[in-house]
């Protein structure tokens, strides 16, 4: 099992979200914890290669594993969360 830590961005972003998706975003959290045995991940491509993101309906968030942890960060809707 890895660690799964929220960058400070990431956090503030998930204190925003709606209570039932906090609710989702806390199970797609402990389903990260079994990495890389993770259903529904997604590598990204062009200057994001290295990172992943996991769905959650029209929630997405975002992280890259390093050290032997994952790092979150971001967590958004899908209309704002390609806007990087």
């Amino acid at each position: 099992m890895v660690t799964v830590e929220f960058t400070p961005e990431a956090g503030e972003q998930f204190d925003r979200l709606p209570r039932a998706i906090k609710v989702r975003m806390e199970k797609l959290r402990t389903r990260l914890t079994r990495w890389p045995d993770v259903s529904g991940v997604k590598a990204l491509s062009g200057n994001l290669a290295g990172w992943y993101r996991v769905r959650t309906g029209d929630y997405r968030m975002r992280f890259r594993f390093q050290e032997g942890k994952i790092i979150v960060d971001k967590i958004g809707h899908r209309s704002e969360f390609y806007e990087d």
